[in-house]
């Protein structure tokens, strides 16, 4: 398999996963939507299908969709990225290119898709929530202990994946997913991968989005109004707080890819 398979893989399918994750908030969150307020466990199912379906269509790459996952494989000692996809420095690159993009092209479907409801919406920070985490309680060294410990199950029980008889592909990562945001996402709604978080807030950055007032984070994703982010953060893209959601997932990644060389 090429690289450049492996680029539209990811490409296609994590920009499924960010509109269909992306979808699901914009439908709980944004004013008039006839999913207004369906909850936290709704963001939960909505993100767990969202990387299901991902997974399905990014099948030919080994559906990394997150270079947490991509670098806990690295860490891990594997040979391949997935199956005639060597590891390499040039491999390694292509699958993160792939994620960012398709993260951010999602996250711009996503706005699209909703686009009515963005103009109607005059809570700027619902609207970046649609895009990016933002913690519950801003105290960056706790959020990116939460970030790191989350991602390090994530990546830990995929890597599991491929060692047991289950056979439960794609629905199993869901479950995890799902699992995962009503357990421990929280306190700073799981972006559990760096793509996921990154792409859209750059979408969100560059489209034109009516910010009316300024933005608060919102907790998890959800509509619980968190801590205000500092000035002049507060009505852009809360840029402040977007190396966390990198930095985490990227250190709980890599620890579960050399924790897993001492248990699998």
């Amino acid at each position: 398999m090429g690289l450049a398979e492996v680029f539209v893989s990811e490409v296609f399918g994590t920009g499924v996963l960010i509109l269909l994750g992306g979808g699901v908030v914009a439908n709980v969150l944004l004013v008039k939507s006839k999913g207004a307020d369906g909850g936290w466990l709704l963001i939960n199912f909505g993100w767990g299908f969202a990387v299901m379906a991902g997974v399905y269509v990014a099948f030919k790459s080994g559906a990394h969709l997150n270079p947490a996952v991509t670098l806990g494989i690295l860490a891990s000692g594997a040979d391949e990225y997935a199956p005639g996809v060597a590891i390499s420095f040039g491999s390694t690159v292509v699958y993160v290119a792939g994620q960012l993009l398709g993260a951010f092209l999602g996250a711009c479907l996503t706005y699209l898709t909703y686009k009515t409801h963005f103009d109607a919406e005059t809570d700027a920070g619902k609207k970046l929530a649609v895009f990016a985490t933002g913690p519950a309680i801003r105290n960056y060294g706790w959020n990116l202990t939460t970030e790191a410990i989350a991602t390090f199950v994530l990546v830990l029980v995929v890597l599991s994946f491929g060692k047991t008889p289950s056979g439960l592909g794609p629905l199993a990562v869901a479950l995890l997913v799902v699992g995962l945001g009503a357990s421990i996402g929280g306190p700073t709604g799981y972006a559990i991968n760096p793509a996921r978080d990154l792409g859209p807030r750059i979408a969100h950055a560059v489209l034109p989005l009516r910010r009316t007032q300024p933005a608060r984070a919102y907790s998890a994703s959800l509509g619980t109004a968190a801590e205000p982010a500092p000035e002049p953060e507060a009505a852009s893209s809360d840029w402040a707080y977007s190396w966390v959601p990198v930095v985490g997932p990227i250190i709980g990644g890599v620890a579960a890819g050399l924790v897993s060389q001492l248990i699998f």
